[in-house]
């Protein structure tokens, strides 16, 4: 099993509880969709950063089809309209 976690800083401040409850609702939404794809949990305000994403993947090998899958490309587009940084991580469990 795979940890991915993913850390952003929203763009917009005026608009960052609006596109924070969406980039939310989008990814969490993945779950049962995407293949390997276990767990998706957005969290606010995480250690300086504004949305958190944790969530769990089968393996290394379903991490990388998350990534790739339309469903997630599909959120990514949005995620990246609403953002202007971001750093991950990834880790076996």
């Amino acid at each position: 099993m795979v940890k991915h976690i993913v850390v952003w800083k929203l763009a917009d401040a005026a608009a960052a509880d609006e596109n924070a409850a969406r980039m939310k609702e989008k990814l969490e939404a993945l779950v049962g969709v995407v293949p390997g794809l276990q767990t998706a949990s957005v969290h606010r305000g995480f250690g300086g950063w504004d949305v958190c994403l944790e969530s769990t993947h089968d393996s290394r090998e379903a991490l990388e089809e998350y990534q790739n899958h339309p469903a997630h490309l599909e959120v990514k587009k949005f995620v990246h309209s609403v953002v202007c940084d971001r750093a991950s991580c990834d880790f076996d469990l």
